[in-house]
């Protein structure tokens, strides 16, 4: 593979795609009556395949006039300015300088607070943290470093108890309390340490998805690192802004697999690569449209399409600008890529990104997949040995994903003190040391920051428990997750003893940011009635989510149980479902 700085040059300023230049044969001749209906429909399929935006002077994209009526709100939003100025035209700097009540003065700046600002990362809690914003990091498969850890950790610690931060379900850092007059010297700060927020919210690209051990699993397929990077500065420009893919119609995610366990989930991204070897040459399958949302849940699909290795870019840039050219923009829960796949179907829409190929051309799925089908899913909690002799890796379990400002700070110590001074975050929240010499295990494991706080052997129910922020923070979340799912986790533990893992996730609202539907069992919050009749936080609990390599989303099984009356029922769902033993209690024995 070519260096990231040779291979992206290429992409950066690629030849423009139009609508005059993309060719598609009619079936009928010119000569044919205007009112055939093999004309008409030959026609109006053709008009569907013009693409909706054309770009403007200095590199945005926006909608063409003839599409505009009918589209959502935030459409409208970002036909009247673009978000992308606050970074790119100090708009930023002037928000920040300004006060905070004379922005609210004014629709554009509310705005502004809660919409546009979301294009740099940053995310306003009005509802629970007024004036306090959320920043989303990019980290590209999940590695950091202990200076970027420790950088982070001072941010958060300046805001006392509004500050904290969250591992993500998209192996990324966020962190809690920032006030926006701090936030041009936090991003200064961040580009010293390497680090960006840009384009990480709202229809952007999401953090690209890796295995969490590449490069260290002796197991693995390939190393995703190269390749996640390499996409991360391809939708960024290298942090600078790439105005070709800042105005998608909704968010999108990608991952690249590198491991048979399929840690990286590829059935819930928009676009994931699956290694595969073709002709003896080694590259990716493709797999599209995989999200979730209130309304509908899909898993990825084959698009029957392989890459070389050397195509992970162009191929990204292709689905990315089909999407982006063709995606609905009417209703907001209908502008998913996979209601585009649905509506063109997926030969269609295949052909509309090999057209945005560089030649033109996409070759078929190989049929020599690299993931092996019979593999037993290793756990990656506790001590492992890397692939480099005389080294381990070491996973420790974060509960739910949050840290506060003391925890990063030992981590980011913990790493520099035993390992090469790399973090490695998972998808489940949790948190990788790579590098540990087979030496230094015993005193790691002494550290009061894994006896206390980040057990590399939790109990067998805390180590597979992933929630979202919930109510505490977000503004959507319709219930507290975080430590309500520690909570009943916990009295769960005493009534039943469980042989095997159960991996149980929440998410606060139908927008499953918590990712419900891979779990064991999931709960999503909703608002009911207790047993007095009074209206009180809920959740509908999902059964039969499974990830690796026969995936499959969970399902409804039980609607609007009070959360005050969760715990038995999650009991004796354990029991019934998946084997659990109810244990003997002292109250029992009194009783």
């Amino acid at each position: 593979m070519t260096s990231s700085s040779a291979s992206l040059q290429q992409f950066f300023q690629p030849p423009r795609i139009s609508s005059r230049r993309i060719r598609r044969p009619l079936s009928q001749s010119a000569g044919a009556a205007a009112n055939s209906p093999t004309r008409k429909a030959v026609e109006d399929a053709t008009e569907r395949l013009e693409p909706r935006v054309e770009e403007r002077e200095g590199g945005y994209w926006v909608l063409k006039e003839k599409f505009r009526p009918g589209i959502n709100p935030q459409e409208k939003v970002k036909l009247e300015k673009d978000p992308m100025t606050l970074a790119l035209e100090d708009g930023l700097r002037q928000l920040a300088a300004t006060p905070f009540e004379e922005i609210e003065e004014s629709k554009s700046g509310k705005i502004d607070l809660d919409v546009r600002l979301k294009w740099l990362g940053l995310f306003h809690r009005r509802k629970h943290q007024y004036g306090r914003f959320m920043m989303r990091l990019k980290l590209p498969n999940g590695v950091t470093t202990s200076e970027q850890t420790r950088y982070l950790a001072g941010v958060i610690e300046t805001y006392g108890t509004e500050g904290c931060a969250d591992v993500t379900t998209r192996q990324n850092w966020q962190i809690r309390g920032i006030r926006l007059p701090e936030v041009p010297s936090i991003i200064n700060g961040l580009a010293a340490v390497g680090l960006t927020s840009l384009q990480s919210g709202m229809d952007n690209v999401r953090n690209p998805v890796g295995n969490p051990l590449a490069g260290i699993d002796p197991f693995e397929i390939v190393d995703t690192r190269p390749y996640t990077s390499l996409l991360s500065a391809y939708v960024t420009a290298n942090s600078k802004g790439n105005l070709s893919v800042t105005n998608l119609p909704r968010k999108w995610n990608v991952c690249v697999v590198g491991s048979h366990e399929l840690y990286e989930h590829p059935h819930i991204n928009d676009l994931a690569y699956i290694p595969a070897n073709k002709n003896g040459r080694f590259g990716f399958n493709l797999l599209v449209g995989g999200f979730f949302s209130p309304k509908r849940c899909a898993e990825a699909v084959p698009l029957d399409a392989w890459v070389p290795a050397i195509r992970v870019v162009p191929v990204c840039k292709a689905v990315l600008e089909a999407y982006r050219d063709l995606g609905s923009r009417s209703n907001r829960q209908k502008t998913r890529m996979m209601w585009l796949i649905d509506e063109l179907g997926l030969e269609k829409f295949r052909s509309e990104i090999e057209i945005r190929m560089p030649q033109g051309k996409l070759e078929r799925a190989s049929p020599e997949v690299l993931v092996v089908k019979q593999w037993e899913r290793r756990e990656y909690l506790g001590v492992h040995p890397q692939k480099q002799p005389g080294l381990s890796f070491v996973g420790l379990h974060v509960p739910v994903g949050r840290l506060q400002a003391a925890d990063m700070f030992d981590l980011a110590r913990i790493a520099d003190a035993y390992g090469s001074g790399e973090i490695r975050l998972t998808v489940e929240q949790n948190i990788i040391i790579p590098n540990v010499e087979n030496s230094r295990l015993g005193a790691l494991l002494e550290e009061p920051l894994l006896k206390e706080r980040f057990s590399p052997e939790p109990s067998i129910l805390m180590k597979g428990l992933v929630a979202c922020t919930g109510s505490q923070f977000c503004g959507q979340a319709i219930i507290e997750t975080k430590a309500r799912a520690l909570r009943v986790t916990e009295e769960v533990e005493q009534r039943v003893a469980v042989g095997r893992p159960v991996r149980m996730h929440w998410t606060g609202c139908p927008n499953s940011c918590g990712q419900i539907q891979v779990a064991d069992v999931g709960f999503m919050g909703c608002l009911t009635r207790n047993a007095e009749g009074k209206i009180c936080e809920g959740v509908d609990v999902y059964l039969g989510g499974r990830i690796g390599i026969d995936s499959h989303l969970g399902e409804l099984y039980m609607k609007a149980v009070p959360c005050d009356d969760l715990v038995p029922v999650v009991a004796e769902i354990l029991i019934e479902k998946f084997g659990a033993v109810a244990r003997v209690r002292e109250d029992d024995d009194d009783a």
